[in-house]
Order: C-alpha cells, then structure tokens, then sequence
C-alpha cells in the first residue's frame, strides 16, 4: 500500500471514530488490513496513539508530564474499559507511545499481531476507540473549562 492510501485510509479511520462511525472507521481499517502489510497497521496504530496523547496532553495542559523533566505518563484503565485483552492492550499501547517508548510499543503491537486473529482484530479497534473516545473527552473537558 503506497503512503499516500494508508495516510488517507487512517485518517479516515480516526475521523469516523470521533464522529461515532463505528461502522465507517472499520471498514478504512479491514482496507489497511487486507490490502496492506502489519508494517502498515502498526504506522495506523502509531497515528492513534498520537490522537491519544494529543487528547491527553490537551486535557492535563499544564499538568501533563514532561519528558524534559524525566516525568512521564501512567494510566489506570479507563473508565468504562473492561479487563479485556483488547482494552489493556489499547491502554498500554497510548501510554507506551506517549513515554516515547517505541520499543514497548512494537513489543504490544507484536503480541497482539502474533495472538488470535479475533484478539488483533479488536486489539487494532480497541485502540482506535479509546483513542477516539480520549479526543472526544479532551474537547468536551475544554469547552467546559471555557
């Protein structure tokens, strides 16, 4: 899959998401799963968990960890989350890329590519939600600051 397509398919995924499009934003994901490679799913997964933490900085603002300082980010499981294999891994995921831990990351993303084909599936969803949901809590927490 050339850049460009994956670039567009994972936008559209994340736009539909925050829009509530459940069914819209999977099917741009089953496209980057069945036309692209695991390479593509995890640059997809990346640009979630960059929703994730761009959500996270914008609700903490100035108390949000800085890296600078050797602070970094720690998640309780979130409300409404289950125990689910899916949903740790969707916590897990955004905390480990908004540390800047990329081999933590991978190593999430690998054990999730390497388990059922079910628990992939929903691992993907799981973090494309919780993303989405982290961004839609982060507007709603700033127009009520406003």
């Amino acid at each position: 899959m050339d850049q460009d397509r994956l670039y567009d398919l994972t936008m559209r995924a994340i736009g539909c998401a925050l829009e509530g499009d459940a069914e819209a934003a999977s099917n741009a994901m089953v496209e980057i799963g069945e036309i692209g490679t695991w390479h593509n799913v995890y640059g997809s997964c990346c640009a979630f968990a960059e929703v994730g933490k761009a959500a996270l900085v914008k609700f903490y603002g100035d108390r949000a960890p800085d890296p600078a300082r050797g602070d970094f980010w720690a998640m309780q499981m979130l409300p409404g989350q289950t125990t689910a294999p899916a949903d740790v891994f969707a916590t897990r995921f955004i905390v480990a890329y908004a540390n800047g831990d990329k081999d933590s990351a991978f190593a999430l993303f690998r054990s999730a590519l390497e388990s059922s084909e079910d628990d992939y599936v929903s691992s993907v969803a799981a973090l494309l939600a919780t993303a989405a949901s982290l961004a839609n809590s982060a507007l709603e927490h700033t127009r009520n600051r406003e």
